[in-house]
């Protein structure tokens, strides 16, 4: 073998020993790399796992939050009808009736259920009536009628400071539940379209309620006089297409009725 041949078969070891050095080198950082990953995925997901406990934890607040604020706000709409002698079962029953006239005016499933968690906050306003004229069992003179006609705006300035979607939409529902169609409700003189459609929902469950339903001041009407005087006020008092739901599907409300009518709340008293 020749000096030159031997020269190059040690050049040839020297590179392959520096080449397994490389190799080993290589394998080691890659093993640390696995073991960093490895660490570094099990943190990441212990902090997934935790972040999911707190958004479930957060979720079951915000739900227990939202429950309380719908009883709340059901809770001071029955007592504002408990102050004017009328049972829990009217804000019940005009909360299904809203409902239900939302779902087929054609809102959203979740408008349709805040619309009815809301409207029971109505004649919230009526609690700062004084009771001689919210009670009274006659008309009203000129200036009873004036001060009873201030429960819209009253209800309305006690709910308008709230930034929660529910008692904002309970405020206009307040203010704008007494507007009619033509322009001559109170307390803005609001018409048409310009009245909320929350407002126009809850105006016709209201006085269908109202209207078959004994007052201090009037006995209740017969279904045949509440369905002339609806039929009359399409337009006028009321929103025309909802007039056309309602008795579209009549039997739908009525038996909302029975089966939440005053004599139930009087048997479980």
């Amino acid at each position: 073998m020749t000096s030159s041949e031997e020269k190059l078969l040690k050049e040839i070891a020297t590179m392959k020993h520096d080449f397994s050095e490389t190799i080993n080198r290589l394998e080691k950082d890659l093993r640390r790399q696995e073991k960093i990953i490895h660490r570094s995925d099990q943190r990441q997901k212990k902090e997934y796992d935790e972040l999911q406990q707190k958004y479930k934890e957060i979720s079951a607040l915000s739900e227990e939050i939202e429950a309380t604020q719908r009883e709340v706000v059901f809770t001071m709409g029955a007592i504002g009808e408990s102050r004017s002698k009328e049972t829990g079962f009217h804000v019940k029953r005009v909360a299904e009736y809203t409902y239900l006239l939302a779902k087929y005016y054609g809102l959203s499933e979740k408008e349709c259920e805040m619309l009815k968690q809301a409207s029971p906050m109505h004649d919230i306003g009526k609690i700062a009536i004084p009771d001689a004229i919210l009670n009274k069992p006659a008309r009203f003179n000129p200036e009873e009628r004036a001060i009873m006609d201030t429960h819209a705006q009253l209800g309305f300035d006690m709910l308008k400071v709230s930034q929660r979607p529910l008692l904002k939409m309970a405020a206009t529902v307040a203010y704008e539940h007494h507007e009619k169609y033509d322009g001559t409700g109170y307390p803005r003189g609001l018409k048409g379209d310009n009245i909320h459609i929350f407002g126009r929902i809850t105006a016709l469950a209201d006085v269908f309620d109202a209207l078959g339903s004994p007052r201090v001041y009037k006995p209740a009407w017969s279904d045949d006089r509440i369905f002339e005087l609806l039929h009359e006020q399409s337009g006028k008092q009321f929103d025309p297409k909802l007039i056309d739901l309602f008795f579209e599907h009549l039997d739908e409300f009525l038996e909302i009725r029975t089966q939440l009518c005053d004599s139930r709340a009087s048997n479980s008293e």
